[in-house]
Order: C-alpha cells, then sequence, then structure tokens
C-alpha cells in the first residue's frame, strides 16, 4: 500500500483511477487543483504522486517544480497528461519526473506503471538502509544510508577491490585502476588510501594479504 497525491481536474477520470488505485491498496487523496495539491504536499508526506499537467492553479509543472526545489521531496511521481510535445515532456523530466504518460491511459496499465515505479523506489531505500552501497554512477559510497565522503581515487580504489571478489590484487595492479600506467610515484600510496578508507568506513571491508596485496573481505 502506498500514500498517493492525485491531481486531476477532470471528475470522471478522476473518480474511476482513484477506484482502480482504491481496489489495489493504496490510499489516494484527490486534488483538482494545483494549489490545492501543494497545501496537501505540506500537510502530509506521500509515497509517491500523479500529476496532470493542465489543471486549474498552478500546473502539474509548477507543482512539480515547487516539490522537488522548495520541499525537497524525493518521491516518486508521473506526470499524466494530453501533451504530447517533447518540449512539455523534456520540462517534466528536467523537474525529475519519473514516468510522464500521455492520456486517455488505461487505469489497468497506470496501475502497472505505478507498481513499477514503487518496486524500484523501494529496492533502492532497501539497499541504502541494510549495507554498503556503490553508486558507481555517480561515485558515491553510502552506508546505511549515509553519504561516506571518500575522494575520487579512494573511491575508485573501494570500487576495484568490490569488483574483484576473492581476488588478491598487489599495488601495482591497483595503481592500474586507479591512476593508469602514467603514474610516477611509490607505490606506497596505495597503503596511504587504504588506511584512510579504513578510517572512513564504518565497517571494514579490506583484508590485508601480507607480501602481496590486498583484496575484499569475505561477509
Amino acid at each position: 500500500m502506498a500514500e498517493i497525491l492525485f491531481l486531476e481536474d477532470e471528475v470522471t477520470i478522476r473518480e474511476v483511477i482513484t477506484e482502480y488505485m482504491n481496489v489495489a491498496g493504496h490510499k489516494v487523496t484527490e486534488c483538482d487543483n494545483g494549489d490545492e495539491a501543494i497545501e496537501r504536499f505540506r500537510e502530509k508526506k506521500f509515497d509517491l504522486a500523479v500529476l496532470d499537467i493542465r489543471v486549474p492553479g498552478r500546473s502539474g509543472l509548477k507543482v512539480l517544480e515547487y516539490i522537488r526545489k522548495e520541499l525537497r521531496l524525493d518521491i516518486g511521481v508521473i506526470m499524466l497528461t494530453a501533451y504530447e510535445d517533447v518540449n512539455t515532456q523534456v520540462e517534466a523530466f528536467n523537474f525529475f519526473a519519473d514516468d510522464y504518460i500521455t492520456k486517455p491511459v488505461s487505469p489497468i496499465i497506470l496501475l502497472k506503471r505505478i507498481e513499477v515505479l514503487l518496486r524500484r523506489i523501494n529496492t533502492e531505500e532497501s539497499q541504502r538502509d541494510s549495507s554498503l552501497v556503490i553508486d558507481d554512477k555517480a561515485y558515491k559510497v553510502y552506508f546505511e544510508g549515509k553519504d561516506i565522503n571518500l575522494t575520487v581515487s579512494e573511491f575508485l580504489l573501494l570500487k576495484t577491490l568490490h569488483d574483484s571478489p576473492n581476488q588478491v590484487l598487489s599495488r601495482e595492479q591497483l595503481i592500474l585502476h586507479i591512476f593508469n600506467e602514467d603514474y610516477i610515484g611509490n607505490d606506497r600510496i596505495i597503503d596511504a588510501h587504504i588506511k584512510n578508507l579504513r578510517k572512513k568506513l564504518p565497517v571494514n571491508v579490506i583484508d590485508t594479504v601480507i607480501g602481496v596485496g590486498y583484496r575484499w573481505k569475505e561477509e
């Protein structure tokens, strides 16, 4: 079950889709104008929002911009609209909409899109809340949802070890992964990075193999 805010000014569409959401087990807060939607966001926490763009008051795009910039809400957002032009879609995604569906839409298909989005959100939250997570796209490392502040070299070192389970990597191999063959200097720089990683990480995930190098520590 999810708490969903549904912004739609066409009564028939709103009632039909709301009924489908309720039957699927979700709790739905209905709004027929953008200003009311913003008030609801201020008052209550939602897991997901379905926003029509062309509504009275502030448009769905303005509502999306407000909750992202002013309220800083990191919730799933599906835009539901009759607009098919590329510029409107780009504007929606610039404000970090998660999905964009053009009308007319089957309520069943909308429910499936909601289901997929909620599953993705729940998976991401579960990963971040339960363990050490390495986000190689953002060059970020999280432990139990908290961002661990690493340098780029420390991140690359940690990721290299993580991506080579049960393999002992020498200092020379690690230098090639991090600095490439152009690096000129002492290979003991790896030892310094390992020391810093062990200080910053709440758990010890690196094993030292004396005389050889380092490896990712088994669970």
